[in-house]
């Protein structure tokens, strides 16, 4: 890649890193301080409150990469970016689980998402720009194993409160990489008409939005229970849980690494997206039959860090292996709908399912999701390996 291919590359990560760490970060400590304020002792809500930004991110995430489209990349970046930070500090000041959800809300509708991989998509030649998706989906991974070893300990020395008014401190960072570090945007052509259909009919992309979809649904519902789990189940207080979270972390990534290289270097995406796949359904079965004690709790989250960041590198970039390239922008859209589709439902249903059915329903309707997403893997062609002769970067 040039340095110019390098610097958008690393830019636009850091962007979905900053946004998706303040995102990321009350996950393993929300569902316990819910308890403490109105509204809280009910599960239903506490789901919504964790999987509503990913409800507006739904609704909003295809009209902002046509917005895109229409006024350029950046301004919209900056406007959905501005959007978080307001809705941060309404959680941050909120003090009832209502509040927290209206903040969640407004976090979601800067859905910028789509916007961020097509400006990736504009400032990197068609050779390179697996490595940039596989850098963004990485990132995504990497804040997310980050947030779940720094979230207890942050929420001990700032509580609640002070974690939102983070989030909002981060996504105003990531405005300024925006606008001072990321390259310039080139003009954005128009595209024609009826992309939304040709991409919708396509059924190797639609089984990959299915895979981001139940993907990111089993995320938020499994953090809807872990943290009660450890505090309950492992006799692990709150702020301790980064001695879960952190070995964990480590281990997935030692594993996770190698995996994509090879997955990416030696032509073996499909096998290696199919065992990631599948150890998420081993780790679905090993909760809901086994992860009681910390020790099995902390052996079914390495594993279950190893399958997500993996798939979080694999899955943009096979995207954009198979996409059309007159409708990279469509299918990049559609692709971040239903991720973010899947974080609503996911916070929603295991809330549910937990406060009606217990626990063990959350991984047993996980495991399920798992499998057929396993099923739809095993049908699903390899992406063609594609050569493309050297030429000026953007």
């Amino acid at each position: 890649m040039t340095p110019a291919e390098r610097r958008a590359g690393a830019s636009l990560a850091a962007i979905f890193a900053l946004r998706m760490l303040g995102l990321f970060l009350i996950l393993p400590v929300f569902s316990v301080h819910a308890h403490q304020i109105p509204g809280g002792d009910n599960l239903t809500l506490v789901g919504l409150a964790i999987g509503a930004y990913g409800l507006t991110q739904a609704f909003l995430q295809m009209a902002y990469g046509a917005a895109s489209d229409r006024f350029g990349r950046k301004p919209v970046i900056v406007f959905g970016l501005v959007l978080f930070v307001i809705g941060s500090a309404v959680a941050a000041v909120a003090s009832d689980i209502g509040t927290v959800i209206a903040g969640r809300v407004l976090q979601g509708a800067g859905a910028i998402s789509a916007a961020v991989t097509a400006l990736a998509a504009d400032l990197t030649r068609d050779q390179h720009r697996t490595k940039v998706m596989a850098m963004i989906g990485s990132s995504i991974g990497l804040v997310f194993a980050l947030s779940m070893v720094a979230a207890p300990i942050l929420y001990n020395v700032i509580g609640m409160s002070g974690i939102f008014w983070l989030t909002a401190l981060l996504a105003a960072a990531a405005i300024g990489v925006v606008l001072y570090v990321v390259p310039a945007a080139p003009p954005v052509p128009r595209a024609p008409t009826g992309l939304f259909g040709e991409v919708f009919r396509d059924g190797q992309l639609m089984r990959l939005n299915m895979g981001v979809f139940v993907l990111h649904l089993i995320q938020t519902a499994m953090w809807v229970m872990v943290p009660a789990a450890l505090v309950s189940g492992a006799n692990l207080p709150l702020p301790e849980h980064w001695k879960v979270y952190l070995p964990a972390v480590l281990l997935s990534f030692a594993v996770m690494v190698p995996a994509v290289i090879a997955a990416e270097r030696n032509n073996r995406m499909k096998p290696v997206f199919g065992a990631a796949v599948a150890l998420l359904v081993i780790v679905q079965a090993g909760l809901f039959v086994f992860g009681t004690s910390a020790v099995t709790l902390g052996l079914w989250l390495t594993l279950f860090f190893v399958a997500f960041n993996v798939l979080e590198a694999i899955l943009p970039s096979w995207i954009s292996k198979v996409a059309p390239a007159h409708a990279k922008g469509t299918a990049l859209g559609l692709y971040n709908t239903l991720q973010s589709i899947g974080l609503f439902l996911g916070g929603m249903l295991g809330g549910w399912l937990a406060e009606h059915f217990g626990s063990g329903a959350v991984n047993l309707v996980c495991g399920v999701l798992a499998v057929i997403w396993l099923l739809l893997a095993a049908s699903m062609n390899p992406p063609a390996r594609r050569v493309t002769p050297a030429s000026a970067a953007h």
